[in-house]
């Protein structure tokens, strides 16, 4: 006696869960926060190899730059050198400080004590003035890494209860609850979540590598300027 097929369990609908297809698949407001999310992280990878590739070029011109520095050789030689064209901050700070005195100096403005003082403090002024436009130019969009850091779970926590709102909304319609029903419309909602982590772990731990090797070279640059300073106070104060 043949078996009707009467009594065979019928197969589960198959769901593509591919990352293609959840993104296909969802919401066009959950599509918005992980086309969002995807552009923050490329941009963030962009910020973080740009600023460990000039990081890494900067440290090795200011050593560069030191051995020249301290090589014993003259330093208006160095100054005629590099004057035109300064190649990191570590010089550029050099060069403002020596463009400074010899302007001074060739306006016979050491003369007086009253004159090497108001020099002395025109040269710090213009050191100071110079390494923080360098610094500034330095961490120039570290503040986006800090945002996509702090931001992108919370934004990618707001797709992932758009989708599963609009879930909760077609299994109410259909008054289906089976699993393999519920399923893709969570799947594609934790992958909003999944992309706003994506953006926001590498963002918060390159943010403080940077921000640390960035705060290490800035005080590499005011040590420098504080002993390139004693020495032209020192040569001032030698002049009669």
């Amino acid at each position: 006696m043949q078996q009707g097929a009467v009594g065979l369990p019928s197969a589960a609908p198959m769901h593509d869960l591919s990352v293609w297809a959840l993104f296909l698949q969802a919401d066009w407001i959950v599509k918005a926060v992980m086309i969002m999310l995807l552009m923050a992280s490329i941009w963030s990878w962009a910020i973080i190899f740009d600023k460990a590739i000039r990081l890494r070029g900067l440290r090795a011109k200011a050593r560069k730059f030191e051995e020249a520095f301290w090589s014993g050789g003259s330093l208006e030689e160095l100054f005629d050198r590099i004057a035109n064209r300064p190649t990191d901050p570590m010089a550029s700070i050099f060069v403002a400080a020596m463009r400074e005195w010899r302007r001074s100096a060739a306006k016979g403005l050491l003369t007086t004590d009253s004159l090497k003082e108001s020099l002395q403090d025109r040269i710090e002024r213009v050191m100071n003035i110079t390494l923080g436009r360098e610094m500034d130019q330095l961490e120039r969009y570290m503040g986006f890494l800090a945002s996509v850091g702090s931001a992108a779970p919370f934004v990618g926590l707001f797709g992932t209860v758009w989708g599963i709102m609009n879930s909760f909304a077609a299994i109410a319609g259909s008054q289906n609850t089976s699993l393999a029903v519920v399923a893709p419309g969570i799947a594609e909602a934790l992958f909003a979540t999944a992309l706003g982590l994506v953006a926001a772990i590498p963002a918060v731990l390159a943010y403080n590598k940077l921000s640390g090797d960035i705060g290490r070279y800035g005080n590499r640059l005011e040590a420098f300027s504080g002993e390139f300073g004693a020495i032209l106070s020192r040569q001032l104060e030698e002049k009669h």
